[in-house]
């Protein structure tokens, strides 16, 4: 009997909004003192009264437009009671029947194949704290900044086939969330959150068995990993005869196994009802047309456009596509660029494609590593658009090396100055000139003569040696290309 796994995700998303889900505390949590974004109503008090976050609602309904969602013109928030330390309450105020946003889909590409996965219904509801157990010890440690974060969780179809297909949804999940300025998404940090949900059945059926529930897996390859041993496990108990019971796993990242936790809840157990302190939500048709308007262009998409318009390669349109603001600054620039072509400005209409390129490259290597290092974001970017294109046509036309771009960024975004005047100031600017350069290029053939003669021999990768030492005589200035046409005619006629 061949069997196939079925899949389903099911999403927790936390939203980055300025305070949390139902109080006024800041929405921090990690590197922060345990337990310093606390109230009474966060903390579960007798008496208080939960106030919702308009943000994250709003930001739950563009999510679920993004991904094509029904969104509900009716809504409201439910209890769902369970006794864990991290739930003060004893319930959380979550959404049972009546989710803001309904079915959707998202179209994924695996293995070159699209295919298209369900999307049940995406909630919204308020976290849980966190608790940690410390190695050896008998008790537990509770960090209740967590609790209330506003969290937008997302439910599939069971129509993911493989543990690549769910690595990969999610992956194009986080790239839509960050584009959407909602969430970082960082799995590591427990910014997006997998459940996931696998069972087996003879292929070409379509009855599902009873599913098991690996919880809170943190990264995109443990989900792999999970997933992978899951099968594995679950064919060797239908061999047998057996099949598992509906439970839940945890994941051990270190054995690369899961284990048995609990058997499942059903929703029976939670004994959901109405939110009694907060009233049903009622939206409007104009309300939902402002939504979907403000989801923009997607990731995907984005992607392909970079790709038609631009002629970026692959890997290059994915990577800006996915990092929006560095999209952002990309389009910008060419904008430049194509501005100054139109303005007659030393740069012919041939020339732009090589620009764009070149900008792309630039943007994504030296300025992305000054951001990172920074940890700077679009707003605080000092580095004008008008200025990337002046300093990407100066290293085009050979005014400044390649190796010399991150000092003058580093320079430009201190300052805010134009790249031209900061290259006279650091002195950098590149030595083109045959003459000036063939005495080095002397010097160094002379002070080594092995590597000459390995290169006269045929090992023509080492002449990268000897362009590396004029380089260095040189300060930096040297341009590279004039350096390896002043070595390889000296060496082959010499």
């Amino acid at each position: 009997m061949e069997l196939e796994p079925v899949i389903g995700l099911e999403i927790h998303i936390q939203l980055k909004t300025k305070s949390k889900m139902f109080c006024e505390c800041a929405n921090i949590f990690g590197d922060v003192v345990p337990n310093s974004a606390t109230c009474p109503i966060c903390l579960g008090y007798p008496g208080t009264l939960p106030v919702p976050n308009k943000q994250a609602v709003e930001w739950t309904h563009k999510l679920g437009a993004a991904l094509n969602c029904e969104l509900a013109a009716k809504s409201k928030f439910d209890r769902k009671s369970y006794f864990y330390p991290d739930l003060p309450k004893g319930y959380q105020i979550s959404q049972y029947d009546q989710p803001f946003c309904g079915k959707g889909e998202l179209t994924i590409t695996v293995g070159g194949k699209r295919r298209t996965i369900g999307i049940t219904r995406i909630h919204l509801e308020e976290d849980a704290a966190k608790n940690t157990h410390p190695k050896g010890a008998d008790y537990t440690l509770v960090d209740y900044n967590r609790a209330g974060t506003p969290l937008a969780e997302m439910v599939t179809e069971p129509d993911l086939t493989s543990p690549q297909e769910a690595k990969v949804f999610l992956q194009e999940l986080q790239k839509i969330v960050r584009a959407l300025g909602i969430s970082d998404a960082n799995m590591e940090e427990g910014q997006m959150r997998c459940d996931a949900n696998i069972s087996l059945r003879e292929k070409g059926t379509t009855a599902l068995n009873p599913k098991t529930e690996v919880k809170n897996i943190n990264s995109f390859r443990f989900v792999e990993r999970a997933l992978q041993y899951e099968i594995e496990r679950q064919q060797k108990e239908h061999a047998v005869g057996n099949i598992p019971r509906q439970a839940t796993r945890g994941f051990d990242s270190e054995a690369g196994t899961t284990y048995e936790q609990r058997t499942k809840e059903e929703a029976a157990d939670y004994r959901y009802f109405p939110e009694p302190d907060i009233p049903p939500f009622v939206f409007t048709e104009d309300y939902f047309a402002s939504t979907i308007k403000q989801v923009g262009e997607l990731p995907t998409a984005k992607k392909d456009r970079f790709v038609s318009q631009y002629g970026l390669a692959e890997e290059q349109a994915l990577l800006l596509a996915a990092e929006h603001e560095l999209g952002h600054v990309f389009e910008d620039v060419v904008s430049e660029i194509e501005q100054l072509e139109k303005e007659q400005v030393a740069i012919a209409s041939s020339v732009i494609p090589k620009l764009v390129q070149l900008t792309a490259s630039i943007i994504l290597r030296e300025l992305r590593n000054i951001l990172t290092a920074q940890n700077l974001d679009h707003a605080s970017l000092k580095i004008t658009a008008e200025n990337l294109a002046e300093l990407t046509n100066l290293v085009h036309i050979g005014t400044v090396g390649r190796t010399s771009v991150a000092k003058i960024l580093n320079e430009m975004q201190r300052t805010g100055g134009d790249p031209d005047a900061i290259i006279q100031n650091l002195g950098l600017e590149q030595v083109s000139g045959e003459e000036e350069l063939e005495g080095l290029v002397d010097q160094v053939i002379a002070e080594n003569p092995d590597v000459v003669e390995k290169i006269q021999s045929g090992k023509g990768g080492a002449i990268q040696f000897l362009m590396g030492q004029v380089m260095a005589k040189s300060k930096g200035k040297a341009n590279p290309q004039v350096i390896t046409e002043l070595l390889k005619k000296k060496l082959t006629t010499e």
